[in-house]
């Protein structure tokens, strides 16, 4: 009986360690603040900027890296969005996940 509890206290104990385990993609709460400053400030260049269509373009940060993602009209838009994106202070990396929109439908 001894031996249960035992492995059932080893259990518990087994289990509470792996929850406390912080996940891979779980961030500090300083580095997901310093990702969000970084998307804002991207989404206001595109904004800005006239070759830019900002309502196209999905901007996400994790850990410096930069995901563009959505739909632009030409290569230089996708050029244009990807050199603001490098651009801005706290980007270590930038990926492009755009596409380009097909105008002649």
């Amino acid at each position: 009986m001894f031996e249960g509890k035992k492995t059932l206290i080893g259990s518990v104990l087994a289990v509470q360690l792996v929850a406390c385990t912080p996940m891979p993609t779980q961030q500090p709460i300083a580095e997901a603040i310093d990702d969000g400053v970084v998307t804002a400030k991207i989404k206001a260049r595109l904004v800005e900027d006239p070759v830019t269509k900002a309502h196209q373009i999905k901007v996400d940060t994790f850990r410096g890296t930069v995901e563009l993602s959505g739909f632009v009209e030409t290569d230089q838009a996708r050029t244009r969005a990807l050199e603001l994106a490098k651009d801005v202070d706290g980007v270590k990396r930038v990926r492009d996940a755009m596409d380009i929109r097909n105008s002649r439908g």
